[in-house]
């Protein structure tokens, strides 16, 4: 399976390619800067450069050619920019999902954050409310369409050394997860059909990833 990644220079992306290519997948890191492709072939990666802001739903749809999947993990960051959390995090994944459904690509993985559902707090600043809601309203879109969706929402990411380890599901509580383990959970979701229609908080746990993807998959 190919597999396009939507911010393929991120540090989940960057865990997770290695990963696909163990599961005997194709990666396909989209980024915008030509200097960020020797980093991603090393990691088996094959690059396409996309202008996750600036280019439109066309060309998306080119960038998404002979792929059979796509992972959104783009984000604005942390960069104090109250605009680019919508043009990165809400319209990037639009335009993913759009082209996606053009592509003739039916399986979407998206990761958003936990508990962007609930209301923020009136003294959260201008940046953290426009950065909840594009990733509520971005989930929203993705829930309301055509595609073979799953999405994760992790809790406070740390570069910690995977664990292998993780709570899954759509009550558990805020925590922290390492992005290697966020990785983990995004390559076991491909590779597990069982996953579509599901959205799931991720924090760090006790269950090997598998299993938590496997019990979680049968909770309807």
């Amino acid at each position: 399976m190919r597999v396009a990644v939507v911010g393929g220079h991120g540090k989940i992306a960057r865990l997770l390619h290695p990963l696909l290519v163990a599961a005997g997948h194709q990666p396909v890191a989209l980024v915008r800067r030509e200097e960020q492709r020797a980093t991603l072939e090393a990691l088996g990666a094959e690059v396409r450069l996309l202008d996750i802001e600036n280019d439109d739903v066309a060309a998306f749809t080119r960038a998404f050619e002979d792929c059979d999947a796509v992972v959104f993990s783009a984000g604005g960051g942390p960069d104090g920019n109250a605009r680019r959390k919508r043009t990165v995090d809400l319209e990037g994944s639009l335009k993913s999902a759009a082209a996606a459904s053009a592509a003739g690509i039916r399986r979407f993985v998206q990761v958003s954050a936990i508990d962007v559902d609930q209301p923020v707090a009136p003294d959260a600043g201008e940046v953290w409310a426009a950065y909840v809601a594009a990733k509520r309203d971005a989930d929203a879109a993705l829930r309301a369409g055509p595609l073979d969706w799953t999405i994760l929402r992790p809790g406070r990411l740390t570069d910690d050394p995977p664990t292998g380890r993780v709570t899954l599901g759509t009550d558990v509580p805020r925590g922290e997860v390492p992005r290697a383990d966020v990785a983990a959970v995004l390559a076991a979701v491909l590779d597990h059909p069982t996953s579509v229609g599901h959205q799931w908080n991720l924090v760090g746990g006790e269950l090997p990833v598998a299993d938590a993807v496997r019990l979680c998959s049968l909770d309807r």
